[in-house]
Order: C-alpha cells, then sequence, then structure tokens
C-alpha cells in the first residue's frame, strides 16, 4: 500500500496543530522556537489550510476517554493518601511520609520514558499492563508492611513505574480528542484526581477498623483491577499519535517554555504542604482530630472543584491567563491567610480557597503547556511533568523537617509553623513570578486570550 505524505505547517499559537490520520511523522515538521522566546510563524502562501484543526474531533469517544482517565486518576491520586495513618505500619509518620513523596516523585520521573513505552506499544496494552502492575502492588504490599526497604521497593518504585504509565495517559490522551475544549477535558479528568484524594482516605479508614490495613491494600488492589482493566480497553487513540509523541528539543531554547517548566518544577514544593500538615497545624490551635481530618477532606474536595472550574475557565480566557491567577490565588492563601489562622473559620477558608487554588493548578500547566507546544503535546508535558520529581520528592519532607526544627509538632500556638509557611509561600511566590515572565514573553497584552 502507498503511503501519502503530507506536510503540515505550524500555525500561531491561538491555532493548535491538527493532523489527519496516516499522516508520517517525519513529515510533520515543529514549531521553530526563537532565543527570544517567540515561535516562528509562516508567510500567508505556507499555512496550514483553514480546516486542518477539524481533524481534531473535539468530543465524539473522546468524553469516553475522558470518563476512563478520570477513573484511572482516581486510584493514582486516592492510592498516595490511603495507606499512611495506620498504627500498624511500624516506623515514623516522616518515614513513612517520605515512602508516598518516593512513589510520587516515580510517577512523575519517567514521564518521557512512558511516553516512548505507549508509543511503542500502544497506550491501550500500556494501561492494561500498567493496571495490572498497579493491582498486583496494592497486593503485594499487603504483605511487606513490616519491612520498610518492602514498602520503598513496592508501594514507591513498582507502583510508582506503574502509575507513571497510567498518569501519563491521563496528561496525553485528552490531547488528541479535544482543542478548542481541552481545558474543559483536562479538567473533568483531573477532577477524578480531586474526588480520589477525598474519598479514598475516607474509605481506606473505614476498612482499616473493620478488615485490618492487609485486607484494605487487598480490597484497593481488587478494586483497581476491577474497575481499571475495562478503562483501559476503552482507551483509544486517534491518527495523531505520531504527531504528538516526540519532544522538540529545540522548545529547550524557548524562553516562555523554559519558564513555565520551571515555575511548575518549583511550584510543586508548596502544593501538597498543606494537605500533609493541616491536621498538626489544627491541633496546634486546640482542634480535634477529627476536624483536621475534615480539614483535609474539605481541601481535597476543594481541589476537585478547582480542577473542573479550572478546566473550564482555561478555554474561556486562556490556560495562561488561568494559570497566572491561579497561581497568584495559591501564593496570596498562604501569605494572608494560612498565617493568621488561628481559629478554625479562617483555616477552614484557607483549605477552601487553597484547595480550589492547587487543584486548578494541575489543570491549567499541562493545558498551557499543550497551547504552546501543539505539535509535541505528550512529549512536552511529559518532560515538563520530570521536572516536578524534586518537588514531590523533598516539597513535603522539606516542610516536616522545618516543623521539627522549630519544635511546631508539639506546640500549642501557630507561631512555630511559621517557618513552614513562609518556605511554602515562598516557593508558590517564585513559581507565580515565573508564569509571568512566561505569559509577558508571549504576549504584553494582559487582556488578551492566551
Amino acid at each position: 500500500m502507498s503511503t501519502t505524505t503530507r506536510t503540515i505547517e505550524p500555525l500561531r499559537l491561538d491555532s493548535p496543530i491538527d493532523t489527519t490520520e496516516h499522516l508520517q511523522l517525519s513529515a510533520v515538521p515543529q514549531p521553530t522556537a526563537q532565543l527570544d522566546g517567540s515561535i516562528g510563524r509562516l508567510d500567508n502562501d505556507d499555512q496550514a489550510p483553514e480546516h486542518a484543526t477539524e481533524a481534531i474531533p473535539d468530543g465524539g469517544y473522546g468524553w469516553t476517554v475522558v470518563a476512563s482517565c478520570f477513573l484511572l486518576l482516581f486510584w493514582i491520586n486516592g492510592y498516595t493518601t490511603a495507606w499512611v495513618k495506620s498504627p500498624q505500619l511500624h516506623t515514623n509518620i516522616r518515614t513513612i511520609t517520605f515512602v508516598g513523596s518516593f512513589y510520587m516523585a516515580c510517577m512523575v520521573a519517567f514521564g518521557l520514558a512512558s511516553v516512548r513505552v505507549s508509543r511503542s506499544f500502544g497506550m491501550r496494552k500500556t494501561c492494561l499492563v500498567a493496571v495490572g502492575l498497579f493491582g498486583a502492588g496494592l497486593i503485594a504490599t499487603s504483605f511487606t508492611l513490616e519491612h520498610l526497604a518492602g514498602l520503598f521497593c513496592i508501594a514507591g518504585l513498582l507502583v510508582g513505574l506503574s502509575t507513571s504509565l497510567l498518569y501519563t495517559a491521563t496528561n496525553t490522551m485528552p490531547t488528541q480528542w479535544f482543542s478548542s475544549k481541552l481545558g474543559t477535558a483536562n479538567g473533568l479528568v483531573k477532577t477524578g484526581g480531586g474526588v480520589g484524594a477525598t474519598v479514598i482516605p475516607l474509605a481506606a479508614q473505614g476498612l482499616i477498623d473493620k478488615l485490618g490495613l492487609e485486607w484494605t491494600f487487598r480490597v484497593f488492589g481488587l478494586l483497581i483491577l476491577a474497575t481499571g482493566i475495562p478503562c483501559a480497553l476503552l482507551l483509544k487513540e486517534t491518527g495523531r499519535t505520531g504527531a504528538v509523541s516526540r519532544f522538540d528539543w529545540s522548545l529547550l531554547k524557548n524562553i516562555p517554555f523554559l519558564a513555565l517548566a520551571t515555575a511548575g518544577a518549583v511550584g510543586v514544593f508548596a502544593m501538597f504542604v498543606p494537605p500533609f500538615f493541616l491536621p498538626l497545624f489544627a491541633n496546634s490551635i486546640g482542634l480535634s482530630d477529627s476536624i483536621g481530618a475534615g480539614l483535609v477532606a474539605g481541601f481535597g474536595a476543594s481541589t476537585a472543584v478547582g480542577r473542573l472550574a479550572g478546566g473550564w475557565v482555561c478555554d474561556r480566557i486562556g490556560a495562561f491567563n488561568a494559570l497566572a491567577i491561579t497561581a497568584f490565588i495559591n501564593c496570596v492563601s498562604m501569605l494572608a491567610i494560612w498565617p493568621v489562622s488561628s481559629s478554625l473559620p479562617p483555616l477552614f477558608v484557607f483549605a477552601i480557597v487553597n484547595g480550589c487554588a492547587n487543584g486548578s493548578f494541575f489543570v491549567c500547566l499541562p493545558t498551557a503547556v499543550a497551547a504552546l507546544a501543539p505539535g509535541s503535546a505528550a512529549a512536552s508535558i511529559s518532560l515538563m511533568t520530570s521536572f516536578w520529581t524534586p518537588g514531590y520528592l523533598m516539597g513535603a519532607p522539606l516542610a516536616g523537617i522545618l516543623i521539627d526544627l522549630t519544635g511546631a509538632s508539639h506546640a500549642s500556638s501557630i507561631e512555630p509553623y511559621r517557618a513552614a509557611i513562609f518556605y511554602a509561600a515562598g516557593v508558590g511566590t517564585l513559581a507565580t513570578l515565573l508564569i509571568l515572565v512566561s505569559r509577558l514573553r508571549l504576549d504584553r497584552e494582559l487582556i488578551k486570550k492566551l
């Protein structure tokens, strides 16, 4: 069979590149990144045809893909906090927190490798294997709870590698099916993570009380297999797979992309500090453990709302504008609300506001990257998330070290927590400034949709 080769030229940033099925990858040139941060543009005679964007369905079966990714991310995010509170783990909370951080770091560290595996074997087959390893990993973890090395190897490394493949799918599959509605699609997918982070810890505690920690892991492992395998089977790729699977290395000379990637790498240091330490903070101002748990649940529910709303806002005002607003709100909440939250009402307001901003951040950032590099969206998003590895690994533990050094874990006021609070607020502020640099390098007109 003969192969027809077409060349699709790059468009402006507000006109994403789209390809039809059966195009040769070698025939799809990427946007040219200039040293001044601009994207190379073509003469009018070389513009892609006006109907080029019609190759992306912007709906249809894409909503089934979104639903499948929603459920996969439900389990991925929920797993992180489902098992760290049991007295049956004979080690201190800081060590257990580090196991959870190690898992999250593995999940993002192998992003580019996950794209390569998915391209070689197909997204459906890759996710089927990943779901199998994820479920089996939780079941195997139930037999290693008394062994710290086993927790790191299985609950951290093995499960982290499997969820890296699934996380890559949830980040990149919407870019194949959506263009003008990409923000909404990403928001719906990421909402699954917020729901999982809210529901699964509560369900885990109930199962631990009734069945014990070992059987809680086994139940979750079996549920992941039972629900995840059908989700993987429902994943379907479009003919755009090749066009979005290779990273455009010239983007490393592109100032907006570098500023955006650096903002993500810096910003994630702060993102997990509030949910990890809200219970301790609540205890320090005289609130009960149940109220502390309720604050964390409220934070998780707010991230779900923020993810859904963030995607909708991206489609209305542009991903870069939405991301800048989100980062600013996150920063202000940690600078102006958390340090003065000496009673339940302001602390509750902080949990809700920061949770919404936190959730929206994880939607707006990949959506902005996809808009900046439409010809290599999957690989660009995966490279960007791999930069999150240090923040996922050390963000919350660094705050824990500051809390230990100031004696805040046994404090009866908020004063000793200020070091950890301002650490999180400081890196959040730096991330906000970097996002603003990226936005202004693209266009200095702030009211423009971008």
